[in-house]
């Protein structure tokens, strides 16, 4: 490799020296060069400089020299590695503990990773080594330099700091051993000796940077889980979780109350699940809702925070993936003015974002929109929402039987979940209403299943039952990243069963870089099963009914099997097979 740059030890980078060896590596014009010839030092990074001019990349025609394309030039001429700081990756306390906020932030530096035997340091000076030998000497392993974007280790540095100092904060604030637990009965005594006050600064400091740092990492969930010595702190991004950061366990405690003191939950009562809600702005002043749900477990409480975007309500139908005959079918459906109309599919499905969205279309001002639901997932002001309370008997069955008398036009139930609730929901779409409610079953026609199995009659359904629509979430691919492959032949064909869909030559595949957490996908869509009860379908539906033959029956009036559906978005580059293998079920026989 050719040295382009060549710079004195100790030396600072400056803009005309980078540009100069750009010039000379090809990828800048003399023209650009003398534009930068005389460049005065200024208060940014010359990599900051360069990259925002967004100067013409010779061996690139109509490209510019990006942040990237410069640490990858750098790297080339230092032979250090380029790499992205992903807090999800990085054991913040740890790395924290390896130099002070003043020694990284003289140097412009910050610890990435920690071994045994080795710290792996990020810079934007390689040509700076003089620190290198001090932090040798304290921390006794070898130093292995990296490079990386200078305004992600100024950020970074700021963050883990704040947090690392928070936690230390709180943590000084209860004695030497005391917030662990010796054993599990010992569990409710010990848990508030060594707790410090959840209204403590040091604890405010970290609800506050885990909250902003959720939103910023685009997290649905927020999971706080007790262990025996510590706290873990999860976050659920693209259906995966991730884990953050360790709490000591008193620390990991406290700001769980604190999060139920936002939440006006009882602090005191740590023996019985709660439910709670709150309301917070991300750093660019959007709106937020979370549902906060608590648990007792061996080792104190669990706490586990969703994440309500209201702009989800906002998306259309085909951003959230619903297209096509599909939605027309789902939108004939909803439109009927009567009867029921079913989403199923497991926890975490989007079944809730479907059914807000549907009501949000359907709640005009000429309707009366109500719900029962259990609990309230997100507060909707065009429609009437009341909360399942079991502790005065307000459940599902009563709820809908309240809302009758309250002259509504659409019914939303929360859950069908026993033969009273559904009995009840089956005299709402009698008597003219229209009822949206869900099922936890595997499949649209297993929706028709499950009710006979409750105890509704056929005749009933028949009567009453529009459709279903069955649902899953799957990651889509980064844009960015993603590349073709030839198909996995296989993998394909496990997919489509005897379905006569042909096999396509090449496939997307997830590749992995900066913006999707080099995971290779970024964001999450639907894929829909949508079962239209037609004439034909009803004569199948018996008191002896066979799943097959309802199935067979929908299959021929146009529905689409979840996994069918997945292999069209396979084919339009969108996901992957291992993906829709992963969350849609194999058909049952």
């Amino acid at each position: 490799m050719d040295t382009y740059i060549t710079l004195p030890p100790e030396s600072r980078l400056d803009v005309f020296s980078l540009a100069e060896g750009l010039t000379r590596a090809g990828r800048l014009s003399a023209k650009n060069l003398a534009r930068l010839r005389g460049h005065t030092a200024s208060a940014v990074h010359p990599l900051v400089h360069l990259a925002e001019l967004k100067l013409s990349d010779m061996t690139r025609p109509g490209e510019t020299l990006s942040m990237t394309d410069l640490l990858s030039f750098l790297s080339e001429q230092t032979k250090q590695q380029v790499v992205e700081i992903d807090p999800l990756k990085v054991d913040v306390a740890t790395v924290s503990e390896v130099m002070s906020q003043a020694f990284a932030q003289r140097h412009q530096i910050l610890a990435v990773a920690v071994t045994d035997t080795e710290v792996e340091v990020a810079s934007a000076e390689p040509w700076i080594t003089q620190w290198e030998r001090d932090l040798e000497h304290v921390v006794r392993r070898r130093i292995k330099r990296v490079l990386a974007d200078p305004r992600e280790i100024a950020k970074h540095t700021k963050e883990f700091y704040t947090m690392a100092r928070s936690v230390q904060g709180a943590r000084s604030r209860t004695g030497a051993g005391q917030g662990r637990l010796a054993n599990l009965e010992a569990m409710l005594e010990l848990g508030v000796k060594g707790e410090p006050d959840a209204n403590d600064q040091h604890i405010v400091s970290v609800v506050d940077w885990l909250l902003q740092y959720a939103f910023e990492q685009r997290a649905s969930d927020i999971h706080i889980e007790p262990r025996r010595d510590v706290g873990v702190v999860r976050l659920r991004i693209d259906g995966v979780l991730h884990k953050v950061y360790e709490l000591p366990a008193a620390v990991a405690a406290a700001v769980t109350s604190r999060f139920k003191i936002l939440g006006r939950l009882d602090v005191a009562e740590k023996r019985r699940p709660q439910d709670g809600r709150l309301k917070t702005r991300t750093p660019d002043g959007a709106e937020v809702e979370l549902r906060l749900s608590t648990l007792p477990t061996a080792f104190g409480e669990k706490l586990v925070m969703r994440i309500f975007d209201p702009e989800v309500l906002l998306k259309s139908f085909e951003e959230l993936g619903l297209r096509g005959s599909d939605y027309e079918r789902w939108a004939s459906m909803t439109s009927a003015g009567t009867g029921i109309v079913l989403v199923t599919g497991p926890t975490g499905s989007g079944k809730t974002t479907t059914l807000y969205s549907t009501l949000r279309r359907l709640a005009t001002p000429e309707v009366n929109v109500c719900t029962i639901e259990d609990p309230i997932e997100m507060v909707e002001p065009a429609f009437n929402q009341m909360q399942v309370n079991h502790t005065i008997d307000l459940d599902f069955a009563f709820g809908v039987r309240a809302l009758m008398r309250q002259d509504p036009d659409i019914i939303m139930v929360g859950e069908i979940r026993d033969l009273e609730t559904a009995h009840m929901a089956i005299q709402a779409a009698l008597t003219g209403h229209l009822v949206l409610s869900t099922l936890h079953t595997n499949d649209s026609p297993g929706a028709i299943s499950r009710l006979i199995e409750l105890g509704v009659p056929a005749f009933l359904i028949r009567a009453t039952v529009r459709g279903v629509m069955s649902q899953r979430l799957v990651r889509t691919l980064c844009n960015d990243c993603k590349r073709l492959e030839d198909t996995d032949a296989p993998a394909w064909q496990a997919l489509v069963g005897d379905s006569d869909m042909a096999m396509p030559v090449e496939l997307y595949r997830p590749v992995g870089c900066k913006s999707c957490r080099d995971t290779g996908y970024r964001g999450r869509e639907g894929i829909y099963e949508v079962l239209v009860v037609d004439a034909d379908l009803q004569d199948t539906v018996t008191d002896q009914h066979s799943v097959r033959v309802i199935r067979e029956s929908a299959i021929q009036g146009g529905m689409v099997p979840l996994r069918l559906a997945g292999a069209e978005k396979i084919v339009r580059g969108e996901t992957t097979i291992e993906e829709v293998l992963r969350v849609a079920p194999a058909e049952e026989r």
